[in-house]
Parts: C-alpha cells; structure tokens; sequence
C-alpha cells in the first residue's frame, strides 16, 4: 500500500520572529509556486522503518502540482487543477481521479489550497524540539487518512520536516531540500498526457 502513498507536501521560507502558525499563514498567502528535493519515510508504530522514498516536487498554487519518486519505484503524480494523475512507470499504470475526491483536507489541501487553512485544521504551536519550532494541524474532518499532521521549522524560518500519524499508529516523515521559493514553471510540468500504451484507471 505504502508504494502508492504520495502526500504533496510543500516548503518554504518564512518571515522570522513568528511562531509556527504565523510562519505557515504567511507562506500560504506568499508562496506561488516553489521547488524542492524531498525524502519520505514512513515507519510502523514501533518506530520501524517499512517505507522509504525519495524525489522531487514542484507546485504552483492554487492546486497545481509535480511530484517525481524516483526511488525505489519510479512515479509521476501530476494535479493539474482539476484532475489528479498517478503514472507508475514501472507498471506503465495510470490511476486518475477528480482533485476533490484525490485530496480532501489533505497535507496538499493545507500547504497549497485555500488561504482558509483554520477551515479544515485546528492549529496549535507545540513548542521546540531539536531545535526546531513544531506545528500540530489536526483535521476537522474524519475522510483524511490522518490523525494528525505535525511540521517543524527551523531558524531560518523553513518548513524542514513533516510527521504525519495515521489511525494504525503509523509515521510518515518527510525533508526537504535544495527549495527554491516562487520559481518560474513551465505549464507543462502540470499537464499530463497518458503514455502510449498505459492502463488507465478512473475517470479520465
């Protein structure tokens, strides 16, 4: 199952001398579009790893999005504003389905949707931890697939780290790296064309 388990999950610097959620109100009202390099790691609830992933993702708001796993399966999940696409390469599969139904109040939803982030989470300063400023966003609703989503920030005021804790008592962890802030994207990095040949599931 974890194969498939992609969050789109987005960084970026902050203003400095705020707390947490001042830092993650002001990225979501300044930061248009943005780049990085990411790992993903999910672990059991003994703290065992069982998943491990890494890749890049690129997104330009409101709802668009790249994200390229290039380890240990190749894949390619675009959201292009209305649909969203899963290619794994490996199988030449594609899975499609609307954003809506793909995203609900989502990490995706919370870092690159709606200015109105207290509408789908309740937010709380949790205080510092290794030296990093952590977040907890705890979703309103029950469709989201997590109990809680915690991020931490460090000095510069970047979005460096992120927990997600599902209801088996699993860890999703996911660093960023190598960000860049309000890049210049092609469009084409946010449209998707099934390859010649590829299964595709869902409404396409």
């Amino acid at each position: 199952m974890y194969k498939y388990f992609a969050l789109f999950i987005f960084i970026f610097p902050f203003t400095a001398h705020a707390s947490a959620i001042e830092k993650l109100k002001t990225f979501i009202a300044s930061t248009h579009s943005a780049q990085a390099e990411f790992t993903q790691e999910v672990q059991d609830k003994k703290g065992k790893r069982i998943q491990s992933a890494s890749g890049s993702m690129q997104f330009v708001r409101p709802g668009k999005f790249r994200w390229e796993y290039r380890k240990p399966y190749e894949q390619v999940i675009v959201g292009d504003g209305v649909k969203f696409w899963l290619h794994d390469v490996e199988l030449n599969q594609v899975t499609v389905k609307k954003m809506d139904a793909a995203l609900g109040s989502s990490p995706a939803a919370l870092l690159s949707g709606s200015n109105e982030i207290e509408r789908g989470f309740v937010l709380k300063d949790t205080g510092v931890r290794d030296d990093l400023d952590w977040l907890q966003a705890l979703p309103r609703t029950q469709d989201t697939g997590f109990e809680k989503i915690l991020m931490a920030f460090n000095a510069q005021s970047e979005l460096v780290a992120m927990q997600l804790h599902d209801a088996l008592g699993n860890k999703t962890v996911l660093k960023f790296s190598k960000l860049k802030r309000n890049p210049k994207l092609s469009p084409q990095l946010f449209k998707f064309v099934p390859p010649k040949g590829a299964d595709v599931l869902g409404d396409e």
